[in-house]
């Protein structure tokens, strides 16, 4: 699944986490982590490997990331 600059502030922000914590979370420098949601908001440009480890870290965490038409994330068992 594609993921974007969006989806990471927001899945952040539904857990209360700052980017210290996605960092630490998901094995990601933090510096990865300010570049990536620094860029303009759009398809992540990274590695797959660095994107995985993101989404892994959110999924775990209880984060649900819902595709077409509108990207967006949503905490697990929530409805829209």
């Amino acid at each position: 699944m594609l993921v974007i600059t969006r989806q990471i502030k927001a899945a952040r922000s539904l857990l209360g986490w700052q980017q210290y914590e996605l960092a630490l979370q998901s094995g990601v420098a933090i510096s990865t982590v300010r570049r990536l949601e620094g860029l303009e908001d759009g398809p992540i440009g990274a590695h797959f490997e660095t994107i995985e480890k993101i989404r892994n870290a959110f999924e775990k965490a209880g984060i649900e990331f819902i595709g077409n038409p509108n990207p967006g994330v949503r905490l697990k068992g929530e409805s829209s």
